[in-house]
């Protein structure tokens, strides 16, 4: 269809709506499948109308069939349902508009639903949206509460008396949406989505109460599923009853089995917590009185003890030991005085015996020289030369004086 145009050679609409039909005519048949929300059988028309949705996206499109095909699945199917066409689209150019025309309708029926949602299941598990670690715990006293659920419905009603039974104050951010049908699926994952932008909530309850596996479908969709698995807020399931499964349980971070089991997984119950509080608090009371009574016996005990009844006992046994260690210190030091001035007294005497003074106390001088030096020999001095005499008492001049020989006929001193 690659036409060469412009301002000044435009299409006429015809043109191109005639190109539009010609390419669609060219295309073949095809099998679809959604779901139906608008059934038109007029009667005596030999044509029906009805438009086929994707419970998933916001996306229809119209289907026409002969009156035989539709007759023939006529009691199977109605407004709601599943089914799957065989068609060939067509182009209606007086509208452009486009269309499906259907030679055979089947419906989907629950056993071939439930095995397509067995497979989503495997799919969506590889993937790990349904792995324990992504499980995100749910805060103790959740202060704002995001409730999807339907209007009016009896499991707002359960999830809302339950929980404020429990816990007076707390406060909810109801989403009132659709629960089955084709605008379920869009409008739940809206809300999910709004609550989880949402600063103040703290946790997201999806609820709603018991049904058939077709009006339960909305909840194991492959949208609502991812859109929950990227929550950052904890989102808890509470769809149906205990033997319902939507694929949601099991992407949840907490599975309910019922809207009034939500309520109490997710509201802690005021009684019970003043119950555990007093609880705690008279055992944490307990604990201490019986520390305290454990050191009072303790110190008791200790008191008790002689030692501490009469202190100064213990001074007055050591007194004696401190006295005649004292005495024992000072004879010791006096025999060691003794005997160093002993020893001092033997030595000085020693000294003195051996001192030139005592020589001198015997009579005995020493003769110097005017320079100091001591004469020990007669031929060291010369006639008349002048010294000095050292005695023990002092000391005087004395000259060398020749005389003549003795009696005994001795040479000159």
């Amino acid at each position: 269809m690659a036409l060469t145009t412009s301002a000044e050679a435009p299409l006429p609409v015809g043109e191109v709506s005639r190109l539009i039909g010609g390419w669609i005519d060219r295309l073949g048949a095809i099998w679809v499948e959604g779901q139906i929300t608008q059934l038109s059988r007029r009667p005596g028309a030999g044509v029906v109308f009805l438009t086929l949705r994707d419970p998933s996206y916001d996306i229809s499109i119209g289907v026409t069939c002969y009156r035989q095909v539709f007759d023939s699945v006529a009691d199977l199917v109605s407004e709601g349902a599943r089914v799957v066409v065989h068609a060939k689209p067509e182009w209606y150019a007086p509208r452009g508009q486009l269309s499906l025309r259907a030679v055979e309708i089947k419906p989907v029926g629950i056993g071939e639903l439930l095995a397509r949602l067995e497979q989503l299941k495997r799919s969506l598990a590889a993937e790990g949206l349904f792995a324990l670690d992504r499980k995100k715990p749910l805060p103790f006293l959740p202060h704002l509460i995001g409730l999807v659920c339907g209007r009016a419905s009896a499991a707002e009603r359960d999830v809302l008396e339950n929980a404020r039974r429990r816990w007076p104050h707390v406060r909810f951010e109801v989403r009132n949406v659709p629960v089955q049908g084709v605008k379920a699926v869009p409008q739940v994952v809206q809300a999910v989505k709004e609550l989880d932008a949402h600063e103040d909530v703290d946790v997201i309850i999806v609820a709603r109460g018991g049904g058939s596996v077709e009006d339960l479908l909305p909840f194991s969709d492959e949208q609502l599923v991812r859109a929950v698995a990227d929550c950052r807020t904890p989102v808890v399931s509470a769809i149906g009853h205990e033997p319902d499964s939507p694929l949601l349980d099991l992407v949840a971070d907490l599975r309910a089995s019922t809207p009034t089991d939500a309520a109490k997984k997710v509201v802690p119950d005021v009684g019970e917590e003043l119950d555990r509080v007093r609880g705690l608090r008279d055992r944490a009371l307990r604990t201490v009185r019986g520390l305290l009574e454990r050191e009072e016996r303790g110190l008791a005990h200790a008191l008790g003890r002689p030692v501490m009844e009469h202190p100064q006992r213990m001074v007055e046994v050591r007194e004696d030991e401190v006295d005649a260690l004292l005495a024992r210190s000072r004879r010791v030091l006096g025999h060691l005085l003794d005997r160093a001035d002993s020893e001092l007294s033997h030595t000085r005497a020693r000294v003195r015996a051996l001192s030139p003074a005592a020589t001198m106390e015997r009579g005995y001088a020493v003769l110097q020289r005017a320079d100091g030096s001591v004469v020990r020999s007669p031929e060291e001095v010369a006639e008349g030369e002048e010294l000095r005499a050292r005695v023990a008492e002092g000391e005087f001049a004395v000259r060398r004086v020749d005389a003549g020989a003795g009696p005994d006929g001795a040479g000159p001193a």
